[in-house]
């Protein structure tokens, strides 16, 4: 490696060509990064007194070791964001000088021919810089004052804009000499001693931060032969990318590699250790034989099957496509590795149309009871990253419903009572879904969909604190606690395109006006056409009509008893040891101590299972998240879960992480007065939330 400080308008002038190798990311950068750089090209022009200013680097790699002067064609490594913008600002200034040029170097047509194209060369020789894909043909439309491409760059015809605007109001003088004043660190790679993956992986960078998906393509495609690298790119990156999107490429894959690694590891990482665990696992298939080529296709394929899900790009089946948009609406992220895996299963063959759209149905509806239920969705990450573990793929749709219906109490699929309970009583106006609830109860079998969003949400017993005499007279003595009880709840909630003429009116007008309930078409306003007075009784019986609706719209999985019973794991511990095999228990103050322990730990989930060893007795959902361990005078803990996520204000912990001791767990402290309890228990809970909670998740 070789590098040296080098004024941007020579780096640029002496160079024949810059080409941006299809590893690289697409041009990213938004307007606050081109601001910034904007910020720089005036302050060195503003500033009499500096020679220079400095804004970072730009590495690039080539057969042998030379400079910028010497080589024709230099592929860059780093720094094409920043390099793609000051050409876009070089065209902007040249644009901004219309009939009169300014003078020197910085007329029009030599800042073209300098920094932006070569004429004396043909074709693409002779542009100065070559991007990659839909960039590059974005740039040389400008840089050509063409027309630009149907599929343009958004990003660049964006910077482009924003950087004409911006020397509408600029002092063009000033902004030749911030140019002419502007350094960078021209660093030069040779091939076959340096590597330019780790050096890529290392520069800090002031523009925009690279995703983990940028750092993937790169850790692929870099190290590769470059015909493969092209073959690998045209048959499978570049596709993807296309497949995705401009924007959602940006913002979406990153989280798709998320999913990906989950399915395959069956972990979930870290967003921003994607690129990390990725290496990984690259590095692990790579070990059992998978070549680089197979892997990239593997990813291509799944990519497929993410934006049918994620995007709502590209499934044909009308019906896979709605029950995908009904969970994309719920925002049930977290449903994705598992959905990859039905989708995967489902292009072998493996499962069916029909099983799959069941099952789809089926996840739609465990997420969105227990959302009604206010049931804590921090397990929905465990549920669905371990999912495919409990499948018997010879029976499929029926291992899904039976992993479901033996869900512990605290991932439970809720049950019909419970589930049309909350829908009858929870608040559901103030739901983050209502739209969505309020469109599946409506469309549910209906062939000619209701375009729900062109209606607005009605309150059938007003908002308005002021009740009229009429509505008080209607509601009765209790009116006021009937308003607060049931005001936004299911039974008075409906549709209509009248919201304003409806308004506070009493119940018979709204009900007989024109476009009021008694001409509407909604299935959700059945029957109210019929009614005399609405007060908290006919309120709770259309509840209890929409409720009874609701249960054949998110319908639970269903199986007999013999069949499910084939499916219910036995318990794979065999319970060789009891409390007496364990002296320190036989009694005493001791045998106190654990016995108030372990009814409050059992006490925390119906879920918790208590498992007696050689050594100690461990407590555990699916796994351990504490260990008891009988001493003379105390009891010894160990808490599974990691040592740095535990609040400890008293600090009784110790982290024995790579300290050898008997249990599960490297967080451990004692316990040995009956008064520390409260405190102990405290400790103990974060471990069994913990547990429930996978890191990571969303």
């Amino acid at each position: 490696m070789k590098a040296k400080e080098s004024r941007l308008l020579d780096f640029l002038g002496s160079s024949k060509q810059f080409v941006i190798p299809i590893y690289q990311r697409p041009y990213r950068w938004e307007e606050p990064q081109c601001r910034k750089l904007w910020q720089d090209v005036l302050r060195a022009g503003r500033n009499p007194n500096a020679a220079a200013h400095f804004v970072g680097s730009v590495v690039y790699i080539q057969d042998g070791l030379y400079n910028v002067t010497d080589q024709p064609s230099l592929l860059v490594i780093d720094g094409q964001q920043r390099l793609t913008t000051f050409m876009l600002i070089i065209e902007a200034l040249a644009r901004a000088q219309g009939e009169t040029e300014l003078s020197g170097d910085f007329a029009a047509r030599k800042l073209r021919h300098y920094y932006l194209k070569d004429s004396v060369q043909d074709g693409e020789r002779a542009y100065k810089m070559l991007l990659s894909a839909t960039d590059r043909t974005t740039l040389k439309a400008i840089i050509d004052g063409k027309l630009l491409p149907d599929d343009h760059s958004i990003r660049i015809k964006q910077n482009f804009e924003l950087f004409q605007s911006l020397m509408k109001e600029a002092d063009l003088g000033e902004v030749c000499q911030g140019l002419a004043r502007i350094l960078i660190v021209d660093i030069s790679l040779e091939r076959g001693h340096d590597n330019p993956q780790l050096i890529f992986e290392s520069l800090n960078s002031t523009g925009k931060e690279l995703g983990q998906a940028d750092l993937i393509r790169n850790y692929v495609l870099m190290g590769l032969p470059p015909k493969q690298q092209t073959q690998l790119y045209e048959d499978h990156w570049r596709p993807m990318e296309v497949a995705f999107g401009q924007e959602a490429y940006a913002t979406h894959f990153d989280s798709f590699m998320r999913h990906y690694l989950t399915l395959k590891t069956g972990n979930i990482p870290k967003i921003e250790d994607v690129y990390d665990v990725f290496k990984t696992f690259a590095r692990e298939e790579e070990g059992k034989g998978t070549t680089i080529g197979n892997l990239v296709a593997d990813i291509h394929r799944h990519a497929r099957y993410y934006c049918r899900m994620a995007l709502g790009k590209g499934e044909p089946d009308k019906a896979l496509a709605e029950a995908l948009q009904d969970i994309r609406e719920l925002k049930a992220e977290v449903t994705f590795p598992f959905l990859l895996e039905l989708y995967a299963d489902h292009a072998d063959g493996v499962l069916s149309r029909d099983d799959l759209l069941a099952a789809l149905r089926m996840i739609e509806a465990y997420v969105f009871r227990r959302v009604v239920c206010e049931i804590p969705t921090n397990s929905h990450n465990k549920t669905f990253s371990t999912f495919g573990k409990a499948l018997r793929k010879d029976r499929y749709l029926d291992s899904i419903r039976a992993h479901f219906l033996t869900l512990p109490s605290y991932r439970r699929f809720p049950n019909d009572a419970e589930f049309r309970k909350a829908m009858e009583t929870r608040d559901l106006y103030n739901f983050r879904n209502r739209s969505y609830w309020l469109r599946r109860l409506e469309n549910h079998d209906r062939k000619e969909r209701v375009a729900v969003e062109e209606y607005t949400i009605e309150h059938i017993l007003p908002q308005n604190e002021n009740l009229s005499d009429a509505w008080k007279d209607a509601l009765g003595p209790t009116w006021q606690w009937v308003r607060d009880t049931y005001l936004h709840t299911l039974g008075n909630l409906t549709l209509t395109a009248y919201n304003p003429e409806l308004s506070d009116r009493a119940f018979l007008e709204k009900r007989n006006m024109t476009g009021g309930f008694a001409d509407s078409p909604l299935r959700l306003n059945k029957g109210l056409g019929q009614l005399l007075n609405w007060d908290e009784a006919a309120i709770r019986k259309r509840a209890e009509r929409l409720s009874e609706m609701a249960l054949t719209v998110w319908r639970p999985p269903v199986l007999d008893d013999a069949v499910l019973a084939t499916f219910k794991q036995k318990k794979t511990e065999q319970q060789s040891f009891t409390i007496a095999d364990h002296p320190y228990l036989a009694g005493g103050p001791v045998r106190a101590l654990f016995d108030a322990l372990r009814a409050q730990i059992l006490a925390l989930d119906p879920a918790v299972a208590e498992v007696f060893l050689k050594l100690y007795a461990a407590y555990r959902t699916e796994e351990n998240f504490v260990s008891v361990v009988p001493q003379a005078a105390r009891l010894k803990l160990y808490l599974n879960m990691p040592f740095a996520d535990l609040q400890d204000a008293k600090g009784v912990c110790r982290d024995v992480t790579n300290i050898s001791h008997w249990a599960t767990g490297d967080v451990e402290l004692d316990f040995g007065k009956l008064d520390d309890l409260p405190y102990v228990m405290g400790l103990v809970r974060q471990a069994f939330e913990w547990r429930m909670d996978m890191p990571g998740a969303d």
